[in-house]
């Protein structure tokens, strides 16, 4: 699983960057806001995130780190693709669209294309939460961002993620997964 990548800028359009690493081109669709923050550089840094399905294998970059955790919560919500998903992240900056999700303010989120009224309730329910965390990113250590993010990935809930990292203090990766490992069982 790939986490980000620095090349050289092949090329840059709205919604998709061609990028050089080592020789080797990758597409990695974008949001408009990864394109208005990389537009005029030669060499990037993005954060990735891969789709893979049984037809096609799909790069989506992202600028900041915090714009890539919530791509990766959208497409994780039942009816929500990787289309919709950009969309909601070209449409609205980051900080906005938490805002939305803060305010549960439907009716803007029902402005993004494919975006209707059940599909709008759905998001808001199943993103409640996430702007506490996105707030609690600021203060907490990277160990225990990257932990939260496996412990995530190998199938455990949120809830009891969170639970469970309040009271570890190591600042290694590894050992917060190890520890965390050890009381989630």
């Amino acid at each position: 699983m790939f986490f980000a990548i620095r090349g050289k800028v092949f090329a840059i359009e709205p919604t998709r960057l061609l990028l050089d690493n080592s020789g080797v081109i990758y597409e990695i669709a974008i949001s408009l806001t990864t394109y208005s923050a990389l537009s005029n550089k030669d060499e990037v840094f993005v954060f990735l995130s891969e789709v893979i399905r049984e037809d096609a294998y799909l790069l989506f970059g992202f600028s900041e780190e915090l714009e890539k955790s919530l791509f990766d919560r959208l497409i994780k919500i039942n009816g929500v693709g990787p289309k919709v998903a950009l969309a909601i992240l070209s449409t609205y900056q980051t900080k906005d669209f938490l805002d939305i999700i803060y305010n549960k303010d439907v009716a803007s989120l029902q402005k993004v294309s494919g975006i209707g009224a059940k599909s709008a309730g759905k998001i808001m329910v199943d993103l409640s939460g996430f702007y506490v965390q996105s707030q609690e990113v600021k203060i907490e250590q990277k160990s225990h961002i990257e932990a939260r993010m496996a412990l995530e990935s190998l199938g455990f809930k949120v809830s009891a993620i969170d639970k469970v990292l309040k009271d570890i203090s190591s600042i290694n990766t590894q050992e917060v997964i190890k520890e965390a490992l050890r009381l989630l069982k």
